[in-house]
């Protein structure tokens, strides 16, 4: 998981983080972000993004 998390670009990153965040429920952001060594704001940003994805035109 980490190694294909470290092949993605940030946009990606943050977007797959969210959804592994997701899978897990309760405390799934603070649980992904300590194994994927990310800051649970990038989830949060990507799990806005993915509920949201007409205001993320990047």
């Amino acid at each position: 998981m980490k190694k294909f998390y470290d092949s993605l670009c940030e946009k990606n990153k943050r977007r797959y983080a969210a959804i592994e965040s997701e899978k897990l429920s309760h405390g799934g952001v603070n649980s992904i972000s300590a194994l994927l060594e990310c800051d649970p704001k990038t989830i949060r940003q990507g799990k806005k993004e993915l509920k949201f994805p007409n205001n993320y035109l990047w």
